[in-house]
């Protein structure tokens, strides 16, 4: 984004008063921003960070939602990378209202805008977010383990401890899977990277064999 902007200078300003706790000058700066928005691009950038400091879900939606527009009505490559985070966004305002067929069509279509977002922490994070989205608007009659999934357990035991190299093995594919079949394979593969290494509990190391085989099933 072009820092030279007004927009995204008040914007820039205002995080770094939310960082230093500074609520209220956050807030006014977040709202010159959208005063000082001269297009839908501009109105975009500033819905976005005005929407965090709203007293209502109802509210917060209401901005999200202007967010989304905004990005709809200048519709090219500058606001591609953003339709995931916007479509996590009002899946989130939705799901705080207890509307819970909206939020996961949200979810939904953040997880298809995902690819849009340029590789690293902030992609990885924001996946993160939407299959948390997506599993807590799941249906109920969804089948997103297969029953008796010893992976749960397996994840609780190795927080425990503080078994790190396998938590930053098994969390990124476990917490990332957005229920696509390349999501499953990403854990499988990750579960047989750690069961061949048998360095683990050999009470651990059979959850592990469970884990593959539910899987491979």
């Amino acid at each position: 984004m072009d820092s030279g902007n007004a927009v995204v200078r008040l914007c820039a300003e205002g995080m770094a008063a939310e960082t230093e706790n500074r609520t209220d000058e956050a807030r006014a700066l977040f709202l010159r921003a959208w005063e000082a928005a001269e297009d839908d691009y501009g109105a975009c950038v500033a819905a976005h960070y005005v929407a965090r400091h709203q007293p209502t879900p109802r509210e917060t939606l209401r901005w999200n939602q202007e967010c989304l527009t905004r990005a709809d009505r200048v519709g090219d490559a500058r606001v591609r990378g953003f339709y995931a985070s916007l479509h996590g966004n009002m899946g989130r305002a939705h799901l705080e209202l207890g509307e819970r067929e909206p939020a996961r069509e949200h979810f939904e279509q953040a997880a298809e805008r995902l690819a849009d977002v340029p590789p690293g922490p902030y992609a990885d994070w924001l996946r993160l977010c939407v299959a948390r989205g997506l599993r807590a608007t799941r249906d109920t009659g969804d089948a997103p383990v297969p029953p008796g999934d010893p992976i749960g357990p397996l994840l609780t035991r190795l927080c425990e401890r503080a078994d790190l190299d396998a938590l930053g093995l098994l969390l990124p594919a476990y917490l990332g899977d957005l229920g696509r079949p390349e999501d499953g394979q990403r854990l499988t593969t990750a579960l047989r990277m750690l069961h061949a290494e048998r360095r683990l509990p050999e009470e651990e190391q059979h959850a592990l064999g469970r884990a593959i085989a539910l899987r491979a099933a």
